[in-house]
């Protein structure tokens, strides 16, 4: 669950840093409520630690509006994980089921 909350936690700075002006660490407003978010429902998921990723998984948790928002992430920084954050995006692979 860790893994899966740090990389969560590392396209949201992504993102807001590309679109909001964040740094590492300070997220704006929306970016913040949108990391609250996820954490509450990693924390929940049913799951746990067999989580598939969010692509394969069968249950969406995710409000729409706040599944919009998140898919925004990942489309931003999904590409710039590589760079950014290789160790993670290669776990992120891995995890793949």
């Amino acid at each position: 669950m860790m893994r899966e909350h740090k990389t969560v936690e590392a396209m949201i700075e992504l993102y807001c840093h590309g679109n909001h002006g964040g740094t590492k660490g300070r997220l704006c407003p929306e970016c913040r409520e949108l990391l609250d978010y996820a954490a509450q429902r990693l924390e929940k998921c049913p799951f746990q630690e067999d989580k598939p990723t969010c692509a394969t998984c069968p249950v969406h948790c995710y409000k729409p509006d706040m599944r919009e928002k998140i898919r925004a992430v990942m489309k931003y920084a999904g590409p710039r994980m590589l760079y950014r954050h290789p160790v993670l995006s290669a776990a992120h692979y891995l995890a793949r089921k």
